[in-house]
């Protein structure tokens, strides 16, 4: 069992700046890799970043400059940190488990003009 809890969220204006986090606990031994996702109102859910075991990072296209995933040594916290913010980066924000099925609760992230 792996349990996933995300924080950070929150409203920001276009061009700022947020930190999402994602406490991981559990069997964290079992997991491959940590991924944000994102859902906006009325689309479907979308991958943002992930981070494997190895250290190796993939972002989509619409993110890749502005994003960042990192995470700490032990696998507790896995993070997003998320710069000049559009508003169409305007969703709630999960995290997963790659490869399995474990997601956190999700947090929302609202970017005005």
């Amino acid at each position: 069992q792996v349990q996933l809890v995300e924080s950070g969220g929150g409203l920001v204006q276009a061009g700022g700046s947020l930190r999402l986090s994602c406490a991981v606990s559990g069997s964290t031994f079992v997991i491959n890799g940590i991924g944000w996702y994102r859902q906006a109102p009325g689309k479907q859910r979308e991958l943002v970043a992930t981070i494997r075991r190895g250290g190796s990072t993939n972002y989509a296209d619409s993110v890749k400059g502005r994003f960042t995933i990192f995470r700490d040594n032990a696998w507790t916290t896995v993070y997003l940190q998320m710069n000049n913010l559009k508003t169409e980066d305007t969703a709630v924000y999960y995290c997963h488990a790659v490869g399995q099925g474990y997601w956190g609760q999700g947090t929302q992230v609202t970017v005005s003009l």
